[in-house]
């Protein structure tokens, strides 16, 4: 017989975040994602762009061995351009440098090595 004090066993507690493009996927603690995905709901102004921001966060916790409250209490009280430019820097990190986000200068090679260049 269940109880209303004992949880339910069969469902798992847990949600899986996952980025196809990426091949990144984690499994967090549900009432720790509710918590992230809150605050970034009140931050932005539509869900995608707090679910996005919500994913980098476990992204940059988990290549960093942070705990995601801890990220999450640095960037508290910043604004969404503030939030973008401290993402860019964390998850700059993580890209290849030929992909890096938040830059705007293109990169041109020297003379020489340009011409060292086959079409």
């Amino acid at each position: 017989m269940a109880s209303v004090n004992y949880g339910n066993s069969s469902r798992e507690k847990t949600v899986r975040i996952f980025d196809d493009f990426y091949k990144f996927e984690l499994k967090v603690d549900a009432n720790l994602y509710d918590a992230v995905y809150s605050y970034f709901a009140t931050v932005t102004e539509t869900a995608q762009e707090a679910k996005n921001f919500t994913l980098n966060l476990f992204r940059i916790s988990e290549s960093s061995n942070t705990p995601a409250i801890e990220v999450l209490d640095s960037i508290k009280g910043q604004s969404v351009i503030q939030l973008t430019t401290t993402f860019a820097y964390y998850l700059n990190n993580l890209r290849s440098n030929s992909t890096l986000l938040g830059v705007s200068a293109t990169v041109t090679p020297t003379f020489y090595a340009a011409r060292n260049i086959l079409p």
